[in-house]
């Protein structure tokens, strides 16, 4: 296996911890650990204060499992499998699934992992773009016109990152059917999942639409506890999952003991957890509602329905490589340009789940005035 440079990640080495403001942050502010533990019912408490650091069980603790498997209609608690985050989930799913003669459509933009895995596992790999003229919105008859005899996986993002973009409940129900008609699996990115800002369009979670489908989660991102690295895939499938469990023992073979307890706490309070971390969302969207208001013209983006990030456009004859690292260099902000999407709008991802969001688009917007007016 070969598998290409992770742009994003390449880029976040060299910017990430030297920049004093992230304001293409794709996760929500993470919860200080005292914060947490303050959350934990009695066994939560029970569990942290006499956990003792040895292995675990590769699966995951099965009372973290148990309250993963409640975040669905369908599933069981041994129908999940825990891993060190999304990314590995990612890896464990493709490495397993897909091999030489084989075919898989991924929507693009999109976390490069979530195609490169697969072209590096031997698949051909067709892209369905999503289109900012649509809304980007997702296009059914593109994933049908993307379908091959050999196709195996349909990997779509909901909600969407980087545009924050959420399909309607008529077109995921579509695409449930296609993926069945097509004999493909259904495998639906769902660490955005619970961050929609109307709850009522939330869509059913592929493991729940389809006995084969499959649900990739995090709480990274709607819990905003990425340093748990603490994600999981849920499947209805068994051989599916047993062939998972087996890769599994070639990569991390256990989780963090620790991260386990806490990510269980967060589960068990998820309430909570998520009405914080919702509201950090609900008071900066109309900020930026009011800095594209004023910057019509120059900038422009199609306001998400989802998550905590979107997918803005740069207007001005500058390229978005250049304008983000004279913003960090100059002001100590950081956006993260569509190029490392292979975008080539002149797009960049914005985050709006930090606390410290005002602060930085403050200083984005001084330096625009002075930069691009």
């Amino acid at each position: 296996m070969r598998l290409h440079d992770f742009a994003l990640e390449r880029f976040f080495a060299r910017w990430e911890f030297s920049a004093e403001m992230l304001l293409c942050a794709s996760d929500v502010e993470g919860w200080p650990l005292a914060e947490l533990l303050d959350l934990a019912d009695d066994d939560g408490r029970r569990r942290w204060a006499d956990l003792r650091l040895g292995y675990t069980e590769s699966a995951g603790d099965p009372a973290l499992r148990t309250e993963i498997a409640s975040l669905y209609e369908h599933v069981a608690p041994d129908e999940v499998i825990v891993f060190s985050g999304a990314q590995e989930a990612i890896f464990a799913l493709h490495n397993v699934l897909l091999g030489p003669g084989d075919h898989a459509v991924v929507v693009r933009p999109a976390y490069q992992s979530l195609a490169e895995v697969a072209r590096a596992a031997g698949a051909e790999v067709s892209r369905v773009d999503l289109l900012e003229s649509d809304g980007w919105q997702l296009d059914v008859s593109a994933v049908r016109s993307a379908i091959r005899p050999n196709t195996r996986v349909i990997l779509v993002n909901e909600p969407h990152n980087p545009t924050g973009s959420l399909s309607d409940r008529a077109t995921f129900d579509r695409l449930v059917e296609l993926a069945a008609e097509a004999g493909a699996r259904l495998i639906v990115d769902e660490v955005y999942r619970f961050l929609e800002f109307d709850p009522a369009d939330r869509l059913p979670a592929g493991a729940d639409a389809a006995a084969t489908g499959v649900s990739i989660g995090v709480m990274s991102k709607g819990f905003g506890l990425a340093g748990l690295r603490i994600g999981w895939i849920a499947t209805r499938d068994r051989a599916l999952r047993e062939r998972i469990a087996a890769f599994k023992d070639y990569t991390t073979i256990c989780n963090s003991a620790p991260s386990e307890v806490l990510a269980l706490i967060a589960l068990r309070a998820r309430e909570q957890v998520l009405a914080r971390n919702r509201a950090i969302i609900g008071a900066n969207l109309p900020l930026l509602d009011g800095f594209f208001g004023r910057w019509s013209g120059i900038f422009e983006w199609v306001r998400p329905r989802g998550g905590s990030i979107g997918f803005p456009r740069l207007l001005s004859d500058k390229p978005i490589d250049a304008f983000v690292e004279e913003l960090v260099r100059e002001t100590g902000v950081l956006l993260l340009p569509g190029t490392v999407f292979a975008d080539t709008g002149n797009h960049f991802r914005l985050g709006f789940g930090r606390v410290n969001m005002p602060a930085a688009l403050e200083r984005m917007e001084t330096f625009a005035e002075r930069t691009l007016r």
